[in-house]
């Protein structure tokens, strides 16, 4: 059903500085030769009154404004899970408190002229496209015209998803059954495919899923995270290859054929156009992570990450990390090489 409505924006009043940097201490360096960053960790301002629940979706849009997803902590006094920063990090907007504790995928697409965000809710179980400043322009619900869902219903829980030159939309169904659902550019039901397994075609948790235009043939990428692989399909979802190389790989964002992917056993991945590790930034995979996630902030460490959930590179190279920690964390990752 298509509607259109308006979530709740409020406006910054004086922003308040959710963390900073010790006095005089220096940012940490990661990577390596010409990917090399500046760890700027707790970057951006948030409202007074709004805390960061857990960060997991990240983008950028055309005007360089940062755009961060995240469900919300149970202590904040506002509810709006769309926060966005301009390029400096000075709160500009926020918005979306309907998606309060679902919040997660997060994906921007240029349509024309004009930029859409999709945004997926893993609590209510809904994919919502909407413009920039958050006017629902239509949600896509449990794929009941889907035969793997509609004979007898499943469990459905949308994680992120992709869009294909053609406009067709691909759903990845990370924490319900591990299918992906294939849509038309209106939101109409085209196919289903995956299902979880471990053989080919088959996946564990598709918590993030992208369209590869490197090659000669545009291929759908998936981060199979619960098989710790990733996974390439063709259009129409029929398998073609695995990759290696990540941990628990939880989604990509493209730029100038690497790809950044957040790895959330504690590090960030670089593949470059041979789908070759670059680097692993940040790496702490050897840590007790899982515990660290749920600590206050003081314990993460300084050029480390925790549970690193969604990442997008910036149109100057910059890469915007999110995390899956209870207290929210978003890290900019300046390029210095």
């Amino acid at each position: 059903m298509i509607t259109r409505r308006r979530f709740v924006a409020t406006a910054a009043a004086a922003p308040a500085i959710i963390a900073a940097s010790k006095s005089g201490s220096k940012n940490p360096m990661v990577g390596s030769g010409e990917f090399q960053y500046e760890m700027i960790s707790d970057w951006g301002e948030l409202p007074p009154g709004l805390k960061y629940g857990n960060t997991h979706g990240v983008c950028e849009d055309s005007q360089g404004h940062i755009y961060v997803h995240h469900t919300v902590n149970k202590t904040s006094e506002k509810h709006d899970t769309m926060v966005v920063f301009d390029a400096k990090g000075k709160f500009v907007k926020s918005w979306g408190a309907e998606f309060e504790g679902g919040a997660h995928g997060l994906h921007i697409h240029k349509e024309g002229k004009q930029e859409f965000l999709y945004l997926c809710d893993t609590k209510r179980a809904i994919v919502v496209k909407t413009t920039l400043s958050g006017e629902e322009v239509f949600t896509l619900r449990y794929p009941k015209e889907s035969k793997e869902y509609g004979a007898a219903p499943i469990k459905y829980s949308p994680t992120n998803l992709a869009i294909a030159p053609n406009g067709d939309i691909y759903v990845g169904d990370g924490y319900g059954s591990s299918y992906i659902n294939q849509y038309n550019s209106k939101g109409e039901y085209l196919r289903t495919f995956g299902g979880k397994g471990k053989d080919p075609g088959q996946l564990d948790c598709p918590h993030g899923i992208t369209v590869d235009l490197r090659g000669k043939e545009p291929m759908l990428l998936v981060a199979d995270r619960g098989n710790a692989r990733l996974q390439y399909f063709t259009l129409d979802g029929k398998h073609v290859s695995f990759v290696g190389g990540t941990n628990l790989p939880c989604h990509f964002s493209e730029r100038k054929g690497v790809f950044v992917i957040p790895d959330l056993g504690a590090r960030v991945t670089l593949l470059g156009k041979d789908n070759q590790v670059i680097e692993h930034l940040g790496d702490d995979s050897a840590s007790d992570w899982k515990k660290t996630r749920t600590m206050s902030r003081d314990a993460f460490k300084a050029g480390k990450f925790v549970a690193p959930h969604g990442a997008c590179f910036d149109h100057t190279g910059n890469i915007f990390v999110v995390e899956w920690v209870e207290v929210g964390r978003v890290t900019k990752l300046r390029k210095v090489s």
